[in-house]
């Protein structure tokens, strides 16, 4: 596919979307939704991690309210529905580790686009907003789902009802994101985390992100069934037999993934 408004890169088992309008900030148009959901699909099936980032100083401003010649009658709920929730399930269950690598300011609908993805890691100059009380909305795009559950109730509240700007270091500090690295630092660090994963095991990850997930809704018991269930398929793959081995010749581990 031939895309207008993000780049996809893949090399070394690695995929790296970016969202290419820096003009307005990487707001997220009709079309670059589209372009996303393609390109999360096709890293899925043949990358071993996925990373999304943003071109030039922004990582997403949200929803591009240029993209409707008539914002005040643009129908939300379908927009939501059809565009966004497709994308946000795509990345929310794409079979590969996931980084929002924020190079820059996130709000509305882009901040929650990052905290879709497994792992987020920022540079410090980038910063998270729930902008949409400001224009008389509530958070979408999964954001009611993703705050509450990262940084509890209280601040989810605070941070939605006041549409406060929230700084990379104090969403770490919070446990929104994993990591706030110095900018200087930011590329060579995302990068290198992406490259750990992207050789890494993939299958365990795999059943990592579906374990913890599911801790949730699942009682201890339930979890503890989960947990051996997916550690008996763990142990049947090459990747336990070469990490064993590896481990006991004291070497790197070569993963097969896939």
């Amino acid at each position: 596919m031939i895309y207008d408004t993000i780049t996809y890169t893949e090399t070394g088992g690695l995929g790296i979307i970016t969202l290419n309008r820096p003009a307005v900030m990487n707001a997220l148009s009709t079309q670059m939704r589209a372009e996303l959901l393609f390109a999360v699909k096709a890293a899925g099936k043949s990358a071993r991690a996925l990373v999304i980032t943003g071109a030039g100083r922004a990582f997403c401003s949200g929803q591009d309210l240029g993209d409707a010649a008539k914002i005040a009658n643009i129908d939300l709920e379908r927009t939501l529905r059809d565009e966004y929730e497709p994308l946000l399930r795509a990345i929310y269950d794409c079979p590969i580790p996931t980084i929002s690598a924020v190079n820059g300011p996130a709000a509305g609908a882009g901040a929650n686009l990052a905290l879709a993805a497994d792992v987020v890691i920022a540079a410090q100059s980038a910063s998270f907003i729930q902008v949409f009380t400001r224009i008389g909305l509530i958070p979408d795009a999964g954001g009611t789902y993703w705050l509450p559950r990262q940084i509890g109730a209280a601040r989810a509240m605070g941070a939605a009802l006041f549409a406060d700007k929230i700084s990379a270091d104090q969403a770490a500090n919070w446990g929104m994101i994993y990591e706030s690295l110095p900018d200087a630092d930011f590329d060579t660090h995302w990068r290198a985390r992406a490259t750990q994963l992207a050789t890494g095991p993939t299958a365990a990850y795999h059943s990592v992100k579906t374990a913890i997930r599911a801790s949730f809704e699942n009682t201890l018991d339930q979890q503890l069934t989960l947990e051996a269930q997916l550690q008996g398929k763990c142990g049947q793959t090459h990747d336990f037999k070469e990490g064993v081995i590896a481990f006991l010749e004291k070497r790197p581990a070569k993963f097969e993934g896939r």
